[in-house]
């Protein structure tokens, strides 16, 4: 591995690291539609502010999401849309093994 590859592979797995995580990926989900706030996003997932936050400042020290203050409110927001198309792709990983099992299990 050259030493471009190598600092390639680090940044990719940083920004995959960052997505590991179910709330993470909930809130891409989310904010791909329309920017949320703390509050707002930690009601959705039913965990405090404090936890959400902790999330947030890991998927934009990713580089994931971009904040916006309005007022005394913090909006997040997508900074690059095209990561719904990994996790579109994702879904199709889940959906191929599902029916790898299937034929599986009706070959038993």
């Amino acid at each position: 591995m050259t030493e471009n590859e190598r600092t390639r592979s680090i940044a990719r797995a940083k920004i995959l690291k960052a997505l590991a995580h179910p709330s993470r990926i909930f809130i891409v989900e989310k904010i791909k539609d329309k920017p949320y706030c703390v509050r707002e996003l930690a009601e959705m997932i039913g965990i405090d502010q404090s936890t959400t936050s902790k999330h947030l400042s890991i998927l934009k020290n990713a580089g994931i999401i971009a904040d916006k203050k309005e007022g005394t409110t913090v909006y997040y927001s997508l900074r690059c849309g095209c990561i719904m198309d990994f996790i579109g792709c994702i879904e199709n990983v889940i959906r191929m093994n599902m029916e790898r099992d299937y034929q599986f299990l009706k070959g038993v």
